[in-house]
């Protein structure tokens, strides 16, 4: 038997894979510019607060009070956030992708990703990401980010699927070295086109 027979389930992330960053340095400067803020004062709350945020246990206003209005703005929270939800983007080459290979292939479709959840759920709505998507591994609901290895052991018990018959899409190098760790072969995502060929190889090839 060849080996991409034992694929059943993918486990995806969203940032980076299916759309773009929901709230990266690029568009944290964009911010900066556009409502007047000093973008090394941002950046350090940002990354004092994100990680605790991103895990759940902050609301999307209570990341902001910390971050950006601790003290009194010429515009409001709702102003702010409906920024930050602008800046997320489909690649749409790679959903079409995923959905094919769902289609044809019979698998599981799994997210395993550090997602806050205003902005997790924003995205799966904006972008229908439910209707192809079978479970949402998402670091908001369990509370276990990335790099932590326990995210994938979790992802692995909630779906009842042994890890060698899974096959992770990530761009992150660190965290596909992680998932390798506990067993998961992963494809480091670059672009769509050397992914495309990346799962060909592996028997899972785009049929449209």
């Amino acid at each position: 038997m060849k080996k991409s027979a034992m694929i059943t389930t993918l486990f995806l992330d969203i940032g980076g894979v299916l759309l773009t960053d929901g709230w990266e340095h690029n568009s944290r400067r964009q911010a900066a510019r556009k409502f007047r803020l000093d973008l090394f004062d941002l950046e350090e709350r940002h990354h004092q607060t994100f990680d605790t945020y991103e895990e759940g246990k902050l609301t999307l206003k209570e990341y902001l009070d910390h971050v950006v209005f601790y003290k009194k703005r010429a515009f409001t929270s709702s102003d702010f956030q409906g920024f930050i939800f602008e800046q997320s983007k489909p690649y749409l080459d790679m959903i079409q992708l995923i959905i094919n290979l769902k289609n044809h292939f019979n698998l599981k479709i799994v997210v395993v990703s550090n997602e806050a959840r205003e902005l997790n759920e924003f995205r799966i709505k904006k972008f229908r990401l439910d209707r192809f998507i079978d479970c949402f591994i998402s670091s908001c609901y369990v509370h276990i980010r990335k790099p932590d290895a326990d995210i994938f052991r979790l992802a692995l018990d909630i779906v009842h699927t042994p890890a060698r018959e899974v096959l992770y899409v990530e761009n992150t190098p660190m965290f596909v070295k992680i998932a390798g760790g506990v067993g998961i072969r992963s494809i480091l995502h670059t672009d769509y086109k050397s992914t495309l060929a990346k799962l060909a190889s592996l028997g899972l090839s785009n049929n449209r």
